[in-house]
């Protein structure tokens, strides 16, 4: 029997305090950019807690004892009261649909008096728990169907409700949860497919009023129907090991593509799209045709991947047209260069570009930066806090935060794998994947790279909510890991 002081010593033995350094490090980093990003010119005390700065030493000294906290629990409570934990946030979310109090369009907020806090901030971390205790289960079976889609629809559920609060770039963070799915064994094709699709949707959409050559075709469409025989093609080399049938089909479709386009250009001017949509119908006989013969699945795979993405191009400009908000198709086209927009959609982007841009190599220094200082970027402290780092730390400052997120992402890897079961491999992956895809996408909205959806950046971003969400993923994944060797009766 492993009594409570000695558990908790050899707890506090066995943690990664590497990894406790890291965090540390950025909630140090993470107030000086709240601090430089919120200061205004004559503010003479930084610490009071009427600003923001004072305030975000309230949430990382309430953070830091949160994790101590969760370093004390047993290790195996996590596993046991999973489901019962993710039941509870759900229940959360879906009473916050219908909170009266919106605010900046969201419904995301409960307004607890001063206090304001964001559900989906700390479901994060319970779908994480949850999809870790089903995968762990003896017979579950990524390759099977049944199982997979359970799977996947405990990642949905949490996504519908945050949706249905309106808010959509939280929301698209569950999307991480696809890169645990793939560690743990989900078909490459999957992730393939939904790169695929990313592709379509921004070749299709960037150059659909752009003609090729003298010919009535659009780059967009032609484009994409190529990437789709070319796909296709390559799926066949990669899943059926047919080599031949591989480089036939490339040579009758890129041939004829070819044929077309000159005969469009220089004799009879039509769109070459109805040929290429008439290859990709003669592609898919062709599939089902070697199905049939072989009896090999694979084949009939192949064909849906086909016939999924001709559909999900089709529908791509419906989406954008009829189906998005306009805030929302403003944003993409921003973001594709299709409009600028500088006082707008684009107006954040611009704004944060120039106060990273005028930052230089070493900065302008703690406090001295005039983008932020003068307030121009929007939520500079907040979803736009990088470009902070960048305007008063410069090049250097920026590479030295982007190596910490690495640290941090290299040793959790680290630490899930050495992980001596799933439960604990899988809750790794999905904390990794999480923060991986916070800074990616963060980091790339800041800089013009990726659309603006508004998600914090770990650590960084002014706000209980976030800082606590991110220390409940953390904290709870360090303590299953430094439980993995404790002798227990």
């Amino acid at each position: 029997m492993v009594r409570g002081t000695d558990r908790h010593n050899s707890v506090l033995r066995s943690l990664d305090w590497w990894t406790v350094g890291i965090y540390l490090a950025l909630l140090v980093f993470g107030w000086i950019s709240v601090c430089g990003a919120s200061y205004t010119y004559g503010d003479t005390d930084i610490f009071s807690l009427s600003t923001r700065s004072g305030m975000q030493i309230v949430w990382i000294g309430t953070s830091i004892c949160l994790g101590f906290v969760l370093l004390m629990l047993d290790d195996r409570f996590y596993d046991i009261f999973a489901y019962v934990i993710y039941i509870l946030f759900l229940l959360l979310l879906f009473a916050t649909i219908f909170n009266p109090h919106e605010i900046k369009g969201s419904r995301s907020w409960l307004v607890l008096g001063p206090l304001r806090l964001q559900p989906a901030e700390f479901a994060k971390f319970a779908t994480a728990l949850a999809i870790s205790k089903f995968m762990s289960t003896y017979r579950f079976d990524i390759h099977q169907w049944k199982h997979f889609a359970t799977a996947i629809g405990i990642v949905i559920l949490p996504m519908l409700f945050i949706v249905a609060q309106k808010e959509t770039g939280s929301a698209l963070v569950y999307l991480s949860f696809f890169l645990m799915f793939y560690r743990e064994g989900m078909p490459g094709s999957i992730l393939f497919t939904g790169v695929a699709m990313i592709i379509y949707f921004v070749a299709g959409i960037k150059y659909e009023d752009v003609m090729l050559g003298q010919t009535p075709t659009s780059v967009g469409k032609f484009i994409v129907m190529l990437l789709v025989q070319v796909f296709t093609a390559g799926m066949v080399y990669t899943y059926c090991k047919n080599k031949k049938q591989t480089v036939k089909m490339l040579i009758y479709c890129i041939g004829i593509t070819c044929i077309a386009f000159l005969f469009s250009q220089f004799v009879i001017h039509f769109d070459i799209v109805y040929v290429q949509i008439f290859l990709c119908i003669a592609l898919l006989v062709y599939l089902l045709y070697q199905g049939l013969r072989t009896r090999l699945i694979n084949y009939f795979y192949i064909a849906m991947f086909a016939v999924g993405s001709l559909l999900f191009f089709y529908s791509a400009d419906y989406v954008l047209n009829d189906v998005m908000e306009p805030h929302q198709r403003v944003r993409i086209n921003v973001l594709l260069g299709l409009d600028e927009d500088l006082s707008g959609a684009g107006y954040n982007v611009h704004q944060s570009e120039i106060a990273i841009g005028s930052g230089g190599l070493q900065g302008k220094g703690f406090l001295n930066g005039t983008q932020t200082k003068l307030k121009f970027v929007p939520e500079q402290d907040t979803d736009f806090i990088f470009c902070t780092v960048g305007e008063e730390e410069g090049f250097v400052g920026s590479a030295g935060v982007l190596l910490l997120f690495l640290a941090l992402i290299l040793r959790l890897i680290h630490l899930a794998e050495r992980q001596p079961f799933k439960f604990g491999r899988i809750y790794g992956y999905c904390v990794l994947s999480i923060f991986l895809f916070h800074v990616f996408i963060n980091v790339g909205m800041v800089l013009g790279l990726t659309p603006v959806i508004g998600i914090p950046l770990p650590f960084f971003s002014y706000g209980g909510s976030s800082l606590w969400g991110f220390t409940l993923l953390l904290f709870i994944f360090l303590r299953i890991d430094a439980g993995r060797n404790l002798v227990r009766s």
